[in-house]
Parts: structure tokens; C-alpha cells; sequence
């Protein structure tokens, strides 16, 4: 299985994750396997809030899941319409959430769950 982590820099399995996909500036994707893993710059992160286009961030890479503390209703929606689970984030590490990943103790996101916004008060379930 191959899984993005949105992150703001490569630090390798210790990158802290994201908090909202779209707007990550990379991405790190892990095989679960071997641990192995490549980082990948977002090339949609400046979208219009709504636009983001997550499959053409990943650079057409592919991917099973994704591990984030926040998402939008639009990206999760293109995700899951290409076969990508998304799953919520308990913040620490790329390691740390991969771990929780594999003992399945990370819930996966549900259209009434995302981010509505980018101000103070916009609702995120993160």
C-alpha cells in the first residue's frame, strides 16, 4: 500500500503531517511494506480555496491513502472518486501515523468531517 502524507518539509519518516492537504507544501509517500519513501512537491497547492485538484498534486503518482489533520469537502471527494481512502491524522509523525495506519486505530474521513474554510472559525474536524 502507498500512502501521502502531506507535509511542510522532507524530514523523512519523522516529518510532522500537514494540517490541510491541499495547501501542504510537499507530499511524502510511503510504501507500508519497506518503509521506503519519496517526497514529492504539490504542484496545485496554490488553487482557489474549492479547486483544489489533489490527484494532479500528487504529480500522477499513485497512491492508496492519504494521512491528514484536515481536509476539504472537494479534495476528499476527488480522492475517494479515484479509489483514495483518506484517513485523519493524530499529529506526531509520518512514523507515528503509519504505525496507527497499520493497527487500523486511524479513522478515515466522511464527507461531513472536512475543512469548510481557511478562517478562524471554518469548522475543520482538526
Amino acid at each position: 500500500m502507498k500512502v501521502c502524507f502531506p507535509v511542510d518539509g522532507n524530514q523523512g519518516l519523522a516529518s510532522q503531517i500537514f494540517n490541510h492537504f491541499g495547501s501542504a507544501p510537499e507530499f511524502i509517500i510511503v510504501d507500508a511494506a519497506s518503509s521506503e519513501f519519496e517526497s514529492v512537491s504539490n504542484s496545485d497547492k496554490v488553487h482557489q480555496h474549492g479547486a483544489c485538484n489533489p490527484v494532479a498534486g500528487l504529480g500522477g503518482r499513485h497512491i492508496d491513502a492519504i494521512v491528514v489533520g484536515g481536509i476539504g469537502g472537494g479534495a476528499l471527494h476527488k480522492l475517494t472518486s479515484a479509489g483514495i481512502r483518506a484517513f485523519k491524522a493524530h499529529g506526531g509523525s509520518i512514523s507515528e501515523n503509519l504505525d496507527m495506519l497499520k493497527l487500523g486505530t486511524l479513522h478515515e474521513y466522511q464527507p461531513g468531517h472536512t475543512c469548510g474554510g481557511h478562517g478562524h472559525s471554518h469548522g475543520c474536524s482538526h
